[in-house]
């Protein structure tokens, strides 16, 4: 794994699933300044945090105020830069979609850390489900932050 400088998490709406993950990372001490952000792979126009995902959030201690999703755009590409998805199929629709996308900078969260699922969108899902995602995010994000300060 290269040294990152920044830390793009990318899910379908860049809504849930995304905001969460990088609101995750940033609660870990990393050896080195990282640039977390969070993107949707496709906004037609900008969200707030989903209201489950915030409540989700809200009772593990974590408030995220004003999120508003945003695209992800050919200029978040860079070598330093690494996209992280949730699910594989989404990792083939940015380097399909983006000229600028270097495939090796984009991973599948679970892919990089080792873990075997990947992470399912809870969208339209019960409270609960966007529980569910939140704990296994919190799994894979630790796994991780401990990677990024092994390198």
């Amino acid at each position: 794994m290269n040294t990152y400088k920044k830390i793009i998490f990318a899910d379908k709406a860049g809504n849930s699933r995304a905001p969460m993950a990088a609101e995750l990372l940033k609660e870990y001490t990393l050896k080195q300044a990282i640039d977390i952000q969070a993107r949707g792979i496709v906004v037609l126009f900008p969200e707030p945090l989903n209201q489950k995902a915030e409540a989700v959030l809200i009772s593990n201690g974590i408030t995220l105020e004003n999120y508003m999703s945003s695209q992800l755009e050919e200029e978040d590409f860079a070598k330093d830069t690494l996209i992280v998805v949730m699910e594989s199929g989404d990792k083939q629709k940015i380097c399909d979609m983006f000229q600028n996308a270097i495939p090796e900078n984009v991973q599948v969260l679970t892919e990089l850390v080792g873990d075997e699922l990947e992470i399912m969108d809870p969208y339209g899902g019960t409270l609960q489900a966007y529980g569910l995602c939140y704990e296994t995010l919190s799994k894979s994000v630790k796994k991780l932050a401990a990677k990024l300060n092994d390198l």
